[in-house]
């Protein structure tokens, strides 16, 4: 049994969270249902994401069982607020340290700088934020990776990098072909990319289609 726990926080980035909870919970449903996925903050209520998103916590950080996995999303509240709240920050030390493994998503990586568990590593991160963070010191930041994996320590680059990173976790854990079944059932295929502005050309029969030249 594996027990995941991802750290909410006002101002989290929305898909750094769900990103990683539907491959944990799609592993857990692989798994039939062996493992937990927990969602937890500082306060039982609602908290609202940086689009707007309010995500229901399952557990305060005061109440939730021991720790298999932690994770830290990034966005706005990980940057800044979230960085002087000493009670988060007091929780997200101990709880890293009795954790197996100690995951970041995108700038959730300046969070678990403070927190400590980021100082003196080889951490990802957005690229928008890579110097931000590497002038707060002890700390290397890899600018060439999706993620990068530092001992126990698992960090990834901006918002959908999260889901590369805990693919690449789960299948650390429970194997390869079962990460390998958890991206088929979660449709992943992110290559090639973006193609919306290379739609295919319209059949030849029919000119009322439009479509844009190559």
């Amino acid at each position: 049994m594996t027990t995941y726990g991802i750290l909410l926080f006002d101002s989290a980035q929305e898909l750094d969270v769900v990103g990683p909870w539907e491959v944990f919970t799609t592993s857990s449903g692989l798994r039939d249902g062996a493992d937990d996925v927990l969602l937890l903050a500082e306060r039982s209520a609602p908290v609202r994401c940086s689009q707007g998103m309010r995500i229901l916590p399952d557990r305060t950080l005061g109440d939730h069982p021991p720790l298999d996995v932690v994770l830290v999303p990034g966005g706005h509240g990980a940057r800044e607020a979230e960085t002087r709240n000493e009670r988060v920050g007091g929780w997200l030390t101990g709880a890293a340290a009795r954790a197996t493994w100690v995951v970041g998503v995108c700038t959730g990586t300046f969070l678990l700088h403070a927190a400590g568990p980021a100082r003196g590593r080889r951490v990802a991160t957005h690229r928008e934020y890579e110097d931000a963070l590497e002038a707060r010191g002890d700390i290397t930041v890899v600018r060439d990776a999706r993620y990068v994996v530092d001992g126990r320590l698992l960090t990834s680059q901006g918002v959908s990098a999260g889901i590369d990173s805990t693919l690449w976790l789960v299948g650390r854990l429970h194997g390869r072909e079962h990460a390998r079944a958890v991206r088929r059932a979660l449709q992943y295929d992110p290559a090639p990319p973006y193609l919306a502005d290379e739609p295919l050309p319209a059949p030849a029969t029919d000119p009322e289609t439009e479509h844009r030249p190559r």
